[in-house]
């Protein structure tokens, strides 16, 4: 779709591309370029993007497990998620991808385990959170241009990152003593919808393959998963057709069943929601306390009630438990390594210290590493059998 093809479609509540509160940096360029392309492209050709494809998001993939999910793929299916979310309602889809593409940038090795770590040894020197550690990669630790640091996105998809919420993600909380994201946050208490978009998906699309998952590993079963309403219904219709393969045969058909009804509920439900506010620009939006895309009432308990066997069945196995405990072990022991003896840090990082402080730069050195190079990095400091 052209970007003009695009505009036309767009609701007047949505972030037309002329509408965009430009970048930190200006930008010379073919005027007829969408500015959330642009941020695409320089998303998806980044350092940390690609680090993602090793990166925990529920099961460690380093030691074998090929099917599982990563925070690469996971943050694939949030974009196309969002970007079905944004169709339906006369949203841009080309920043709702985009902010879906970049809402993981932040995130450490070894998934929500790293990120315990990681906060627990920055209590007293800012937190980490990695939501927000997404927007200081795209602000500052990425820089592959050399008239400035970062990335140079929009406004719009800054603001979506530092406002980025979900049950478990409440960015502000550590964000807002940041004088340097008083901008964003004074733009009102909440993103634009294609933000909320993101946001939506990133609910959906973990719940959903999270399921996928736990069947592969062997710690969901049809059985358990009946326990879920929403579950049961998908399957009821899909087992109709086929009673007797192995769950395995038939997931796909049950989930895409899920995501379908979840699709429709939003788009539903959102529109009742745009209507009764009376939003007319994005700025409406944007002040709106509350968001104004998700579940009606009835859907939403059934999702919770979903995630709450996922959070019992899944998150809480002890052999998750255990990967966790192992991955928090080492990053702590690698924090208090780097802040101990910050010449074991490249010197690139160790440059930043005068200005940042040993914890801060080591925070960001450890955020930035895969799973595999957590654990290599680990293995030469500590095996008393392995030099380099």
């Amino acid at each position: 779709m052209t970007r003009a093809e695009n505009e036309l479609q767009l609701a007047p509540y949505a972030v037309h591309d002329g509408m965009t509160r430009g970048r930190r940096h200006e930008r010379a360029g073919r005027g007829e370029d969408s500015p959330f392309d642009l941020d695409r492209h320089r998303i998806i050709s980044c350092t940390a993007f690609r680090r993602l494809l090793y990166k925990t998001q529920v099961f460690v993939t380093s030691g074998g497990g090929d099917h599982f999910r990563t925070r690469l793929t996971h943050t694939l299916e949030v974009a196309a998620q969002a970007e079905r979310f944004s169709r339906e309602l006369g949203l841009n889809p080309r920043l709702a991808g985009a902010i879906a593409l970049a809402h993981d940038l932040g995130h450490s090795p070894f998934g929500h385990a790293g990120e315990k770590a990681l906060n627990a040894r920055m209590q007293d020197h800012g937190g980490f959170e990695h939501n927000v550690q997404s927007l200081r990669v795209v602000d500052f630790l990425e820089h592959p241009y050399p008239a400035f640091r970062g990335l140079n996105l929009t406004f719009e998809l800054r603001e979506a990152l530092i406002k980025h919420r979900t049950k478990y993600d409440k960015p502000s909380q550590n964000a807002s003593s940041q004088a340097d994201v008083a901008d964003l946050l004074a733009s009102g208490p909440n993103c634009s919808l294609e933000g909320q978009a993101a946001n939506l998906a990133d609910a959906v699309a973990y719940t959903l393959h999270d399921i996928e998952d736990g069947l592969w590993h062997g710690i969901l079963t049809e059985g358990i998963l009946r326990e879920s309403a929403l579950w049961q219904e998908a399957a009821s219709a899909v087992r109709k057709s086929y009673p007797d393969l192995t769950i395995h045969a038939v997931r796909r058909p049950i989930i895409d069943t899920i995501a379908s009804r979840l699709a429709e509920d939003v788009r539903t439900e959102s529109r009742r929601r745009i209507e009764q506010a009376g939003v007319q620009t994005a700025d409406d939006v944007r002040a709106c306390r509350e968001d104004l895309l998700g579940f009606s009432s009835p859907m939403r308990l059934q999702v919770e009630a979903l995630q709450t066997l996922l959070f019992d069945r899944v998150y809480r196995d002890h052999r998750v438990i255990r990967m966790d405990a192992k991955a928090q072990r080492m990053i702590d022991e690698l924090f208090e390594a780097y802040q101990g003896n910050p010449k074991l840090l490249p010197d690139r990082y160790a440059r930043r210290i005068p200005d940042q402080g040993p914890e801060r730069v080591a925070c960001d050195y450890i955020a930035g590493m895969t799973d595999r190079f957590c654990q290599e990095a680990h293995l030469r400091l500590f095996s008393p059998t392995h030099f380099e």
